[in-house]
């Protein structure tokens, strides 16, 4: 059968399910569920254009593709493109289909430069490189196996600072906007991120599916939000989506407190496992990794290519 690339159909189902899985598939580190993926396309900016692509043999969904511009960053015409294929549909055109109609999209929206995740591995990073693309930074992907590892010992906090959940903030969620705003904004990134419109924060961010209240913790100093651990949840599987500190509250292992706090609440909850991404120059996260137990399973190289 010959392989065809076309729009996700967002009121199909099946189109919604096929997507999910195959990203879990390729990423199992990574979660993503219908509802998740439903949400993005609901609700994220019309400045983004986002436009999710699928791949489809027969039938099956067998690859897809995240496409849109970095609308919350200052400067214009940055584009991502993340494809990945289902790993036993390889080697049918799907990846370069799915790229050739994502850059068209970006470079019709204005993108001249384009942005892509590719897992570290010889094939991937030669299709990436065939297609124009140059290799840029590093991200790892870190497991902890929570139902037999032990976890560190939950510490009282330093005088001053209290525990608290992302749940408590439910009612006005600006202080936890600014913190991640704040935090977002000194992350290591080829691309510089700017959260300046609450309300886009609010339907984008904080009404994800995905996000767990309940397990995400805040360290808390004289009423503000210093610290967190963003917990993303999908029912089985448990991952830490964001962790920082607030620069005023910086060496003072607030990060680290909120953190270990946050997986001791996932294992009582259940989860048997957590997973976690660094970029491999954040060295101060990864060494709070490594001391909680994280072991990396996987690693994956930004690419980027220059348009025109």
């Amino acid at each position: 059968m010959t392989v065809i690339v076309r729009d996700l159909r967002p009121e199909v189902r099946a189109d919604i399910e096929g997507f999910a899985r195959v990203r879990r598939l390729a990423t199992p580190f990574l979660l993503m569920t219908p509802e998740s993926l439903t949400h993005d396309l609901t609700h994220m900016s019309a400045e983004a254009h986002y436009r999710p692509l699928v791949a489809v043999d027969d039938g099956e969904v067998i690859g897809t593709a995240q496409v849109h511009l970095a609308h919350d960053s200052p400067e214009p015409g940055q584009g991502n493109v993340n494809v990945y294929v289902h790993p036993e549909r390889t080697r049918r055109g799907a990846g370069a289909l799915l790229v050739r109609a994502a850059e068209e999209h970006l470079a019709a929206h204005g993108a001249t430069r384009l942005f892509t995740w590719v897992l570290d591995e010889p094939g991937n990073r030669a299709f990436a490189e065939s297609h124009g693309y140059k290799a840029s930074r590093s991200a790892h992907f870190l497991r902890l196996d929570l139902a037999n590892s032990t976890l560190p010992p939950l510490r009282t906090p330093p005088p001053g600072v209290e525990l608290r959940t992302a749940a408590d903030f439910a009612d006005d969620p600006r202080p936890m906007f600014e913190l991640d705003a704040e935090t977002t904004s000194d992350e290591p990134s080829d691309i510089d991120i700017e959260f300046t419109d609450y309300e886009t924060w609010i339907e984008e961010t904080w009404k994800r599916p995905l996000l767990n209240l309940d397990l995400t913790t805040v360290a808390v100093v004289d009423g503000r939000p210093a610290a967190f651990s963003v917990a993303y949840t999908d029912g089985t599987g448990y991952a830490t989506a964001m962790t920082g500190t607030a620069r005023a509250f910086r060496g003072r292992g607030l990060a680290k407190l909120a953190k270990n706090d946050s997986l001791h609440r996932a294992r009582a909850a259940g989860y048997t496992e957590a997973f976690t991404g660094n970029d491999a120059g954040n060295g101060p996260m990864l060494a709070i990794n490594k001391w909680l137990g994280y072991e990396m399973c996987a690693t994956e190289v930004r690419y980027v290519r220059e348009l025109g």
